[in-house]
């Protein structure tokens, strides 16, 4: 595992009017600055913005975003301002919005300028020569940032995972910011690499547990795996995710191994579970379990009803918050809810969402953006 070099700037908030009001004509007040914040919630927010490039070449660019197609500043800014625009309907406001698939700082730090709400706090992180990478922008303090770059067998992955901690009202937890390998090239041929980056994070949250065991970790973005993807793959490939399930305990060993054997077998696979709080039933003690909100509310007919990414005429559930046991131990921050944004500003008249079109400037993403709200309750 290596370190890459990633941005993070401190925007002022002078400029930050000034700029906003160039982009998007929008206004910060000191009351949205603090948001939620007052009613003592944290909202965060994930979503694939689907190639978001700034108007000028730097030789890394995807074909139809070079200039030489067509592609340009002002084409650009039309669409950060829709991107916000779109971003300022979102009820509740996220206070820290966790995107994929932008070129890099400079397009993180305009967006952040366009959006209402004072997102003074920006992390960028990519692979060098990489044509896109994921960011943070943030109302409140991202702190100690760490770039966990990825590779197998001498191919590293398209993306790291960016890692950012948060001190929110006395509680901290961490966020690991993903996109992980797409499919592209085959289901089977590519788990690998999404194994990879897994692999990565589950090391590193035993490091983390080593300090601070009850740390608060949180895993979220465009995972490229369903939370039911062992079942969709037929239940006979260990993926990346896999679910509390007896089966999957015996295939992957896992099923009555001893407290010494557990990090040595579970390497490359996150469990996931519609427990609250998530704790292994089916593995052994000891593995590293998440709850996700997709197995709950799926399942019981909640608020995530379908999916965050249509695909061959089906919803697929490939963007994810993934929350350790620290938020359902009734205090700090608790989960208390996930939702899927689909208004009228992110679909089209059939609810599905419209991937942007260099030609015509419309639409903003293949993905819906997904919100996950938490909660502050008092000491026990």
């Amino acid at each position: 595992m290596k370190k890459n070099n990633f941005g993070c700037r401190f925007l002022n908030l002078a400029i930050l009017c000034l700029a906003a009001a160039f982009l998007a004509g929008c206004f910060i007040s000191e009351s949205d600055t603090e948001g939620d914040s007052l009613n003592h919630s944290l909202v965060l927010m994930t979503w694939n913005v689907h190639n978001l490039f700034d108007g000028k070449d730097n030789g890394n660019e995807y074909d139809e975003f070079k200039e030489a197609a067509g592609w340009s500043t002002e084409k650009y800014l039309g669409r950060i301002v829709s991107l916000s625009r779109a971003i300022d309907t979102i009820e509740p406001r996220p206070d820290i919005i966790l995107l994929q698939e932008v070129e890099s700082l400079k397009v993180l730090e305009d967006l952040a300028l366009s959006i209402s709400g004072g997102y003074s706090f920006t992390h960028f992180a990519n692979n060098p020569g990489a044509a896109v990478g994921l960011g943070i922008l943030s109302r409140i303090p991202l702190l100690e940032p760490r770039v966990h770059s990825i590779t197998i067998n001498g191919e590293t992955t398209p993306r790291p995972v960016l890692e950012t901690k948060i001190h929110f009202n006395g509680d901290n937890f961490v966020v690991f910011t993903c996109h992980w390998k797409s499919k592209v090239g085959g289901d089977d041929a590519t788990e690998n690499v999404r194994k990879a980056s897994a692999r990565v994070i589950l090391r590193r949250i035993r490091e983390l547990r080593e300090s601070e065991p009850e740390l608060g970790i949180i895993i979220a973005g465009d995972l490229n795996a369903s939370y039911d993807e062992f079942y969709k793959r037929g239940a006979n490939i260990i993926c990346a995710l896999l679910p509390d399930d007896p089966y999957c305990a015996e295939l992957t060993g896992c099923l009555g191994a001893d407290s010494e054997k557990i990090e040595s077998l579970q390497k490359d696979f996150i469990i996931i579970s519609k427990n609250k709080p998530p704790a292994p039933v089916h593995f052994p003690e000891g593995v590293i379990v998440f709850y996700s909100p997709w197995t709950d509310d799926l399942l019981t007919g909640g608020e995530l009803k379908t999916g965050t990414y249509f695909y061959r005429y089906n919803w697929e559930t490939i963007d994810h918050f993934l929350l350790s046991r620290h938020f359902f131990n009734n205090t700090g921050l608790e989960y208390e809810r996930a939702m899927v944004i689909n208004s009228s500003h992110f679909v089209n008249a059939n609810g599905i969402p419209v991937p942007y079109n260099v030609r015509t400037g419309m639409g903003l993403s293949d993905h819906l953006p997904l919100l996950l709200v938490l909660r502050m309750v008092s000491n026990k």
